[in-house]
């Protein structure tokens, strides 16, 4: 419907309060077109920021019987949604990717919450999996979620859906209708083949062309709607989808979701100088554009470093200042809010945190056939501390310790854990730990990056004579790598507490030799503390205030230390 159309059925209401974003759905997406990679492969990412552990899922696909209920249960718990009509025929899942290459990630907006469904079947998780059974293209995704949500409803908030196929990336934005009304409002557009775009728990997309359906889609009543519940008057501005939906516009929200797109922004675009004004909050200024083209064609291996970013570089550098302690950690605890002495505060809020349940690359291939195409890199917890083990679509099973683990409680089997393990032993000493980590990390990486074109090789020379084969040879391959990685993690984990034990790190031969703490860290020290520890002078020694304070590789007991 036009907006020329629906202006004649204004309402005068007045909207509600606007809802902000929950902190703990902090989840963030990268889109990148094929033409805006070295090889032209489509991309996608998704990090799962929360506090749980996720699960992950593959799923059998094929002939099934058509009009048999069941009850879905998707990665992020256990809860069934249901029951739900089966289909004749799945495809095949592994992870958020399926056997036709079409992947799906996600990140939560929130919006208005009047607009939430409780009385809905299905959550934005058990939305995602079933889509991914029933669509084999980004287009026909984009079409089955909103007809899974007119038929089951749609019980979370507003979500945005990374959408990819070998051919296409579309960003869909959307939100539920409100109690007990089925279905949903929203709009995608294709992201241009030459392009990128971010979305990170803030609502991106603004005014669009209703006339361009090759490269904007939206509900019929994406408008219709907005005019009815008051969240838009005609005869004014444009309508604009985040203005009628999420009108959050809090500094908080700006400065945590922002910033992140800010940062991939000036990233893939290292000469282009992005504003700031915007994620710091400055009333007025204009969000950072829906798309962005690359200077230079990315790399799986530059994408995942996009999803490593803690802001390194900038004034916001999380590795720098008081706030990163001694040892330069880019980790801030939650809340990501405070308030000292009556003023309000908020931390950082990078792409690369540790609040994250798994983080996943789909990599769509166009030139190869679909089982072999499309890769699925999957690391559990947090990308800056662990490796990527890249999963083909067609797999037939998963590598036992990804799938393996509960939240609350440790395992030594458990990849999940292990990564946790990992990543928790690098943040309390991150520059004296993280280059370990960071150097075993890219090793892997760089290995499976190596080897995959030779197995892409002969798994496609397989599948000319028997898909059912090369299915095979990519399961062994696949678990057989992610099984080596994880049994290098365990090592590692070991390795880093025997190293970094009890403040010392040991050296080729073993011996524990004292590091102590930068000299920046320790002129804060003594800025705050230097009169309780100053040390007087020995005697017939005059004072020597302007004496620099120890190096970290000089301790004052002698290296190796010795306590007596």
């Amino acid at each position: 419907m036009s907006l020329s159309i629906v202006a004649a059925v204004a309402f005068a209401l007045a909207p509600p309060p606007p809802v902000t974003v929950d902190e703990t759905d902090a989840c963030t997406s990268i889109m990148v077109g094929r033409a805006a990679t070295a090889d032209g492969s489509t991309m996608i990412t998704y990090s799962a920021d929360a506090p749980f552990m996720p699960k992950l899922l593959r799923h059998e696909g094929g002939p099934k019987e058509e009009g048999a209920t069941f009850d879905v249960v998707a990665w992020e718990d256990d809860r069934a949604a249901g029951p739900i009509r089966q289909v004749a025929r799945t495809h095949g899942v592994v992870g958020l990717m399926n056997d036709r290459q079409v992947a799906i990630g996600e990140t939560t907006t929130g919006g208005r919450r009047e607009l939430r469904n409780p009385d809905g079947l299905l959550d934005y998780d058990a939305l995602i999996w079933l889509a991914l059974q029933r669509a084999a293209t980004a287009r026909e995704a984009i079409d089955v979620i909103d007809a899974l949500c007119a038929e089951y409803g749609y019980r979370s908030g507003g979500e945005t859906f990374a959408i990819a196929d070998p051919d296409e990336v579309w960003v869909m934005e959307l939100i539920g209708k409100g109690k007990g009304v089925n279905g949903i409002v929203w709009v995608a557009a294709r992201v241009p083949d030459d392009a990128l775009t971010v979305s990170a728990n803030m609502s991106r997309i603004t005014t669009f062309p209703t006339d361009d359906p090759e490269n904007w889609r939206s509900a019929d009543d994406v408008v219709e709607f907005a005019i009815e519940k008051g969240y838009f008057t005609p005869g004014g501005a444009p309508f604009s989808f985040r203005d009628a939906y999420h009108p959050d516009a809090s500094a908080v929200s700006k400065r945590v979701c922002g910033a992140r797109v800010w940062s991939i922004h000036r990233r893939a675009c290292p000469s282009t100088e992005f504003p700031v004004d915007f994620h710091r909050g400055v009333e007025g200024a204009a969000d950072g554009p829906l798309f962005v083209r690359p200077e230079r064609k990315l790399t799986v291996t530059d994408v995942l470093a996009l999803m490593r970013d803690h802001y390194e570089g900038t004034p916001y550098d999380m590795t720098r200042g008081v706030s990163a302690g001694p040892f330069g950690a880019p980790v801030r605890f939650r809340g990501l809010t405070f308030e000292v002495d009556g003023e309000k505060y908020a931390w950082e809020r990078p792409i690369a945190t540790q609040q994250a349940g798994f983080v996943m690359l789909a990599q769509c291939r166009s030139w190869l056939p679909d089982p072999i195409g499309g890769v699925y890199w999957y690391a559990p917890d947090d990308p800056s501390t662990t490796p990527f083990a890249p999963l083909h679509c067609g797999i037939a099973a998963l590598p036992e310790a990804y799938a393996t683990g509960r939240y609350d409680r440790f395992s030594w089997d458990s990849a999940w854990w292990i990564a946790n393990l990992v990543s928790n032993l690098a943040y309390d000493r991150w520059s004296r730990v993280f280059p370990d980590v960071e150097a075993a990390r890219d090793e892997l990486e760089a290995s499976a990056l190596a080897l995959l074109p030779a197995v892409d090789q002969a798994a496609a020379a397989l599948h000319e004579k028997d898909e059912r084969l090369a299915r095979r040879f990519l399961t062994d391959w696949a678990v057989g790598n992610a099984d080596r990685q994880f049994e290098r993690w365990r090592d590692l984990a070991t390795t880093l507490l025997t190293k970094h034990v009890d403040g010392y790190v040991k050296d080729e031969k073993g011996r524990g030799r004292g590091v102590g703490y930068s000299e920046e860290w320790l002129r804060r020290v003594v800025a705050e503390e230097g009169d309780r520890l100053r040390l007087p002078p020995a005697p017939n020694e005059p004072p020597n205030p302007a004496a620099d304070p120890a190096t970290p590789d000089a301790p004052s007991s002698g290296s190796p230390d010795r306590s007596g």
